[in-house]
């Protein structure tokens, strides 16, 4: 431990090193004006033309410094009218925004860029507003990031249509993906998480790549995604979206908002989806997309007292999801292999059946509720408090074929978080504790893999901020977890402006975590692959927790080019794993876990270009390499189904917004997908095996919106414009019983070119 505080003690030695004053601009951005007012946390405050700009703090207060040659210095905020002020020195501002709902005619100076990357943070954290997420159907969180380079989507496997995301080439397990810093894809949650978070309740999406912070937790590894929901003060007092496609998915989503007092406001956000028509593009008698329906209900508190220091959120939610996958002629009440008796084993459930058609059925429901207490010390508006507790239920009964998965998962977490400064504003702290409980009831056919984990920790983490030059944070946490014992993580941010418009970040971080080896990797269960838990010696399901190192260096540079803005981002990562839980589906006949014996690593390179090509005409264009490579038991070998090449490109066009706010916009994004390793299937017989490598294809998507004014717009959009599919997404269809039954290896999309249409109406 003792090399761990000697790496803390030196990050935090730029605190003393680094005390230039320099000249600057202070203020507070402000949601109205009078005693009332509450400070705009988040807030950005940027110099016109320049690529200098801060985001406000808990409180509203921010420090930018004074650009010699710069005068106007805007001022935005979601859901408030932008300000341009005219700056000639260095001084203290205090400016109170409007809010946009409020007004009969809003002149926004200068919108916010829908993708932005801070310049000045030490962390490199991607920021998605809504603006970003309008540009695609966007029915859920899983299916937000079709238009960022940064995340991966891909489909997890040729049943359930579910979309599965990965960053720095690994699978979402590996990110800590958090609702407003709280952990909430996790456990049983992992394989269908991301689609109970409707596109409409995000208000924005921070990607955080490499090693995270210590404050929210010690299982982030590759990275973090954190999702800010509209906020009842903010938000249209009501709005309501709704969407269909030519597949038969119909979705409607409403929010209410209302404002009970000068403190209080209140919202109501309803979702509800459904698909019953069935679709066979492929002709394999098996469902391209799954039957279901869902109706997720969130109630949501904020509570402002600006006077007293207090900010308050509360949230309660109910959610009901139903899924039907398998043949397309399954019927679950006649055809279900085990008639509802989910005691009995693998090898018995056949023995007792003469069923012939395959399906399966997940049913889940969840119950969440959250709660943020934010204290702000009124003598000293650089101190706060602020205090997260969670507590979520989650209970899903499921089945594939002869298989049973039933699993219930309880959760509290809590955190503990205070807040302040050393000296001065340019040296801030944070520490606090953190306590997590998790009960997990899980049963795997005839086997009972119950168990309770709970863990306590404590964790400082030390910022220092130097606009001109140099910021740095370096953290520290401390836990004790009853299965993965007492272990130290630090996390380590660094960012160097070498000149103008550069910037220059380095981190590396610890990352631990118990691998939930079916939840993560139920797409498994749709095969006749028999389950082999290797390792039996460790104290989650016999194996032993992962264990890895992220390393990163990533570099930003602004540009002006035939008077056009545009930037060049450069990363590279490192995931260097100490022990995993290696999933090994080379053999087509079994799925082993077993603890990592040698080496695992991965690499991932990326090269992004942002330049606005014309006045209103955007372009978004990457590349990445990924070197993802692991010591199965067989040799080392690369990540199946993973692209080492990808290349992107999004074209956005609008046209220049009418005084009432009407305007088109046109949105098309291009995905090109290099070859894929595919998992070993030489020993299947002949009309089973498939190639070594898939092919390379391309997968298009546009959608084109028409706003009719602020309070209406339409929308029509496709998906998969160039109908690539794969040819044969399930293995051993002629008997789904068989022993080379397989609905693992999805490569390429399973459904055909689709269309779509929806509305927006606000108030």
């Amino acid at each position: 431990m003792n090399k761990y505080i000697v790496i803390l003690i030196t990050a935090m030695l730029p605190a003393f090193i680094f005390s230039q004053e320099q000249e600057k601009v202070d203020g507070v951005v402000l949601d109205s004006e009078g005693s009332n007012a509450l400070g705009l946390s988040g807030a950005n405050v940027y110099w016109q033309d320049s690529q200098t700009g801060v985001v406000t703090n808990f409180d509203g207060e921010f420090s930018i410094p004074y650009l010699i040659g710069h005068n106007k210095l805007i001022i935005s905020y979601v859901g408030f009218e932008s300000d341009t002020l005219v700056i000639n020195e260095p001084k203290t501002i205090r400016i109170s925004l409007k809010p946009s709902n409020e007004l009969d005619e809003v002149v926004v100076q200068q919108e916010r860029d829908a993708i932005q990357k801070t310049y000045f943070s030490p962390q490199n954290v991607i920021t998605v507003n809504s603006d970003e997420l309008l540009k695609a159907a966007c029915c859920n969180l899983a299916e937000s990031f079709e238009t960022n380079p940064a995340i991966d989507v891909n489909l997890s496997d040729g049943l359930t249509g579910t979309k599965q995301i990965e960053m720095l080439g690994l699978t979402s397990p590996y990110l800590l993906i958090t609702q407003e810093n709280i952990p909430m894809v996790r456990g049983a949650s992992q394989a269908y998480g991301l689609t109970f978070t409707p596109g409409t309740w995000i208000e924005s999406i921070q990607i955080t790549k490499g090693a995270g912070s210590v404050v929210n937790g010690y299982e982030s590894i590759s990275g973090q995604i954190n999702t800010e929901l509209v906020k009842p003060l903010t938000d249209n007092a009501v709005f309501v979206n709704g969407y269909v496609n030519q597949n038969g998915r119909y979705e409607l989503n409403t929010h209410f908002n209302r404002k009970l007092t000068e403190k209080l406001s209140t919202g109501l956000y309803v979702h509800g989806n459904t698909r019953t028509q069935k679709e066979d593009d492929n002709n394999d008698g098996f469902l391209d997309a799954p039957l279901g329906k869902q109706l997720n209900v969130m109630n949501r508190w904020q509570y402002q007292d600006a006077e007293k220091g207090w900010v308050n959120f509360f949230n309660i939610r109910f959610l009901n999801d139903e899924k039907q996958v398998g043949q397309v002629d399954f019927e679950p009440d006649t055809d279900r292999v085990d008639s509802g008796n989910r005691s009995l084993s693998e090898a018995e459930v056949p023995a007792l059946s003469e069923a012939e058609v395959w399906g399966s059925e997940i049913n889940t429901r969840r119950f969440d509720t959250s709660i943020k207490l934010g204290y702000v010390f009124p003598e000293l508006p650089f101190q706060s408090l602020g205090f997260q507790t969670s507590y979520s239920l989650h209970k899903q009964d499921s089945y594939f074929g002869f298989r049973t998965y039933d699993i219930t998962h309880e959760s509290l977490y809590s955190n503990l978080i205070f807040n302040s400064i050393i000296g001065d504003t340019r040296n801030k702290f944070k520490t606090g504790i953190t306590f997590a409980y998790d009960g997990y009831d899980e049963l795997v056919s005839a086997t009972d893999y119950s168990r309770v984990d709970n863990s306590v920790g404590a964790f400082m983490e030390y910022s220092y901020e130097n606009l001109e030059k140099v910021s740095l944070t370096a953290g520290l946490r401390v836990d004790n977890h009853n299965r993965l014992g007492t272990f130290v993580t630090p996390r380590f941010h660094i960012r160097y402006t070498p000149w103008e418009k550069g910037s220059l970040r380095g981190s590396f971080g610890r990352g631990k975590r118990a691998a939930n080896i079916f939840a993560e990797n139920q797409q498994l269960f749709g095969s006749a692959r028999t389950i082999n838990i290797a390792s039996t010696d460790g104290e989650v399901y016999g194996l032993e927790p992962e264990d890895a190192w992220n390393y990163g260096v990533s570099f930003l540079q602004g540009f002006n080019f035939l008077n056009k803005k545009g930037d060049i981002t450069l990363d590279y990562y490192i995931t260097d794993f100490k022990n995993q839980v290696v999933v090994d589906w080379e053999n087509p006949q079994e799925v082993s876990f077993y603890n990592l014996d040698g080496d695992s690593s991965a690499k991932s390179f990326q090269v992004e270009v942002n330049y606005e090509l014309l006045p209103r005409l955007d372009l978004r264009t990457s590349y990445k390499f990924y070197d993802v490579s692991t010591d199965y038991r067989s040799g080392n070998l690369q990540k199946p189904l993973l692209a080492q090449h990808r290349f992107f490109v999004n074209l956005g066009y609008e046209t220049e917004a009418k005084e009432n706010g009407s305007q088109w916009k046109f949105d098309y994004t291009l995905h090109s997908m290099g070859k894929k390793r595919l998992p070993d299937t030489s020993s299947n017989p002949v009309a089973y095996q498939l190639a070594e490598y898939s092919s390379p294809y391309n997968h298009m998507n546009a959608q084109i919106t028409k706003v009719f004014s602020k309070s209406v717009e339409v929308y029509v959009g496709g998906e998969n414009l160039s109908d690539v599919q794969q040819d044969n997404p399930v293995l051993g269809v002629d008997d789904p019983f068989g022993p080379n039954f397989d609905t693992t290896i999805v490569f390429a999309p399973i459904m055909g070119r689709m269309f779509y249409a929806g509305f927006r109406f606000k108030i």
